[in-house]
Order: structure tokens, then C-alpha cells, then sequence
């Protein structure tokens, strides 16, 4: 495993965490290469359950160096508050364990307030943003208006350039008809604190990935969100505002074509996804519920950062095809096979449909799904309790079934199949 990457093959929320935390322990360095806090990731281990959002999953594996890319906007309150959670569980986060890339970008106040403002401003075209700054901040990247986080190596420019963002956004937030202004001085203070502690943290990420790989280390790449969720290649606009598709793992790490071998497609059991925008294969009802789960258990069906409830359908295979393709998608892990135990019904979405027009694969990409028909195929149900199961030949003949057709709609093999949340609750085929 030189170079690995783990992917979500839907609209996010797949269950990449685990997945991640799985293939770790044969990995020397775990990398995150996209997004910001507006990603969660459950890890859990034994009676400990841990919540990530800008940490790379794989973290919590004593053993490995974790890598912030430049693809990805960090807000540093947020960063220091998941450092000192994750410690306080006992383990280490240092300079040696953890390393930023000097050319991720910097969340801050402003930012949040933008984002906040300008969905209000959307009205009822909101796009369902977590108000994390996100959208913002990759805004600033792209106006080259940004704050890197090399700048926390010198506090008198970060300073300097921290009031004059926040001034700006100011002028910004006047014209949304914004309430209120930001304190400069104060978030410049506040910035200044940040790179107090964070700066020794900050370095030169691709280099640190390139000579390590030539040293014939392994790095376990990991994005945030979901393919469909891709500014360029999701169901735009109702997209995040990164890039992670595996591609982007290039790009955001700062290494070369040809780095990666081996993509890992995480794919949920069924479909969900946060948020507004299209999705085919929706349920509602009792068999929604069913599939969500009350929130009362971590991994239930309500979002990690937000905690707003997940919309809930069948699998898709038609957009799980084309999350191959964009990606090069090399083998499948398959979630929460467990939830679907005792239903009284199943199926898999193979095809779309049009009128008498039948569709196995998008003809312009997700951005409108609006205008397709799901097609199904009805899937034999099982009752068994799957959670204790850890060989591909004790699991039910139905639930080897609907797995194989995943592998037979795919044309790829389903290499790892996940029964519970626990890091032990796998199968290896």
C-alpha cells in the first residue's frame, strides 16, 4: 500500500471513518487532502467513540503521521479544540505526529458570517450549506484574497492581514444587509494566539509525502465529503465547495500522476445525503425511519457535524457506477450491510428511466436528476443478526446476494463489508 486512497462513493456520510481507521493499521501516514470542518468522521474503538473533523481518521493509530493538505480551509479554533478532545483520550498530537501544509487556507469569522448571510440571502434556492465557512473561504482561495497558514509563522503579516480580511468582509456583510460587524482587532488577537501554538505544526506537506514515499512509506489518503458532493463532478450546485474525488487527493497533497495505486470506494448499504438537492432513489414514511435510526446511537442516520437528520433511499447503482469511473474506483467497502437486517423489503436502483427511455448510466452527468425514474430490483430480505459475523461464508445467502449484485452492477469486487460501527465489526474478503 504505497499510496492509498479512500473515497466516499455517494453523497458523503459512508462511513469513510472506520473504513479509514481499518486500513490505517497498515499504514505508516494518514492524510486528509480536501474540505474543512464541515466533515465529520466516527471512529470508534472499543468504548471510546471519536468524532473528526479536520484530523485524518487514522489518527488515532498510535503509530502514524497525519497530514493536513493544502486542498483543504482549516479553521485553527476548531483544529486546537479537536486536538486537545483527541488528547485528552491519550493520544499523542505533536509536531512529530501531525504536520500542515503551508499552503492550506485559513477559515475565520468572517468567513462564517459570509456563509450565514449569503445562504440567507439565497432564500428559498438555499443550497443547505453547514455555515462552517467553507464556501467562503475556497472563495478566497480562488479570488487569491486568502489567508494561508504560512502566515502563522509570522505574526506581525498575519496580524496585518487578518484586519484587513475581516475589514473587507465587513464592507461585504453591509451589502448582504448583514446585522452587525466583526471586531478585527479582536479576531487579529485571536489569530495571533493560534499561530502561538500551531506554527511548529506547519511545513511543506507534498515534500514530507513525496520523500516518504520514496523511502517506500505508505500514506492512506482520505477526502471529506462524497463524490456526488464534488464541485465539478456532483450533482452542482448543490455541492460542497472542494474537490473529494480521489483526484483531488493529488492535487490537495501536492503529489504527482501516477502516485496512486490502489482507490478504496466507500459505499453505504442504502443511500443517504444531507441537505437539499435531487436524490432518485428517496424514501419516506416508516421505511425512512427504519433505515435512520432514532439519533440515539453514534452511528445512526443524523449527521456528525450538524446533526441535522440524513435523507434516506435505496442504493443507487446507476450513480455508484459513475462514482467508478470519476474516481478509478478499484475495489468496494460496503457499510452498515447490519441496518438492513430485518426488513420486510429490499431493492437496488440498476437503471434510470425517462418515459420508455431506460438509462444504466448518466447522460450528462448528476447535476439534474431531477427529470429520472429510478428503476428497481427487488432484493430477497434476511433476519439474521449480522454483528458477530466475521467470514463472508457465515453471513445469510440473501445478504451474499445483495452484495454480489452490487459487485455484478459495479464490475468491481466488494473487498470489505462492514457489520457495526466497531473497528473488529468487519469482514475481509
Amino acid at each position: 500500500m504505497p499510496f492509498s486512497i479512500v473515497v466516499g462513493a455517494q453523497w458523503g456520510d459512508e462511513g469513510k471513518g472506520r473504513i479509514v481507521d481499518l486500513l490505517a493499521s497498515e499504514a505508516e501516514i494518514v492524510a486528509r487532502y480536501s474540505g474543512g470542518d464541515n466533515a465529520g468522521h466516527t471512529v470508534s474503538v472499543g468504548e471510546l467513540t471519536f468524532k473528526l473533523h479536520l484530523l485524518p481518521s487514522g489518527i488515532v493509530h498510535s503509530h502514524t503521521t497525519g497530514l493536513l493538505g493544502n486542498g483543504m480551509v482549516i479553521n485553527p479554533g476548531v483544529l486546537l479544540e479537536e486536538m486537545e478532545r483527541v488528547q485528552q483520550t491519550g493520544v499523542k498530537i505533536s509536531p512529530d505526529r501531525l504536520k500542515i501544509s503551508h499552503a492550506a487556507h485559513l477559515i475565520t469569522p468572517g468567513h462564517i458570517a459570509l456563509d450565514a448571510a449569503q445562504e440567507s440571502a439565497r432564500g428559498s434556492q438555499k443550497i443547505g450549506t453547514t455555515k462552517r465557512g467553507i464556501g467562503p473561504a475556497y472563495t478566497s482561495k480562488v479570488t487569491r484574497s486568502g489567508l494561508r497558514t504560512a502566515l502563522l509563522h509570522s505574526p506581525d503579516k498575519l496580524e496585518i492581514a487578518v484586519i484587513e480580511h475581516i475589514n473587507q468582509v465587513n464592507d461585504q456583510l453591509t451589502s448582504l444587509d448583514s446585522e452587525g460587524s466583526l471586531n478585527a482587532e479582536k479576531i487579529a488577537t485571536d489569530y495571533c494566539s493560534y499561530a502561538d501554538i500551531l506554527a511548529p505544526y506547519i511545513t511543506d506537506v507534498g515534500l514530507f509525502a513525496y520523500k516518504a514515499l520514496v523511502d517506500g512509506k505508505s500514506i492512506l489518503a482520505e477526502g471529506a465529503q462524497g463524490t456526488l458532493l464534488d464541485l465539478d463532478h456532483g450533482t452542482y450546485p448543490f455541492v460542497t465547495s472542494s474537490t473529494p474525488t480521489a483526484p483531488g487527493a493529488l492535487v490537495g497533497l501536492g503529489l504527482g500522476i501516477g502516485t496512486a495505486g490502489r482507490v478504496i470506494g466507500v459505499v453505504k448499504a442504502f443511500q443517504t445525503r444531507v441537505g437539499e438537492g435531487p436524490f432518485p432513489t428517496e424514501l419516506s414514511g416508516d421505511m425512512a425511519e427504519r433505515l435512520r435510526g432514532t439519533g440515539e446511537n453514534d452511528w445512526d442516520e443524523f449527521g456528525t457535524t450538524t446533526g441535522r437528520p440524513r435523507r434516506i433511499g435505496w442504493l443507487d447503482a446507476v450513480l455508484l457506477r459513475y462514482a467508478v469511473r470519476v474516481n478509478g474506483i478499484s475495489e468496494l467497502a460496503v457499510t452498515k450491510l447490519d441496518i438492513l437486517s430485518g426488513l420486510k423489503s429490499l431493492a437496488i436502483c440498476s437503471r434510470y428511466r425517462i418515459g420508455e427511455q431506460e438509462y444504466l448510466d448518466l447522460p450528462q452527468g448528476p447535476a439534474d436528476l431531477s427529470q429520472f425514474q429510478a428503476e428497481y430490483e427487488p432484493m430477497s430480505v434476511w433476519d439474521d443478526d449480522l454483528t458477530s459475523i466475521r467470514s463472508w461464508d457465515q453471513l445469510p445467502v440473501q445478504a451474499r446476494e445483495y452484495i454480489t449484485r452490487i459487485e455484478d452492477l459495479t464490475g468491481l469486487p466488494v473487498k470489505i463489508v462492514s457489520v457495526g460501527p466497531e473497528r473488529s465489526q468487519v469482514i475481509i474478503r
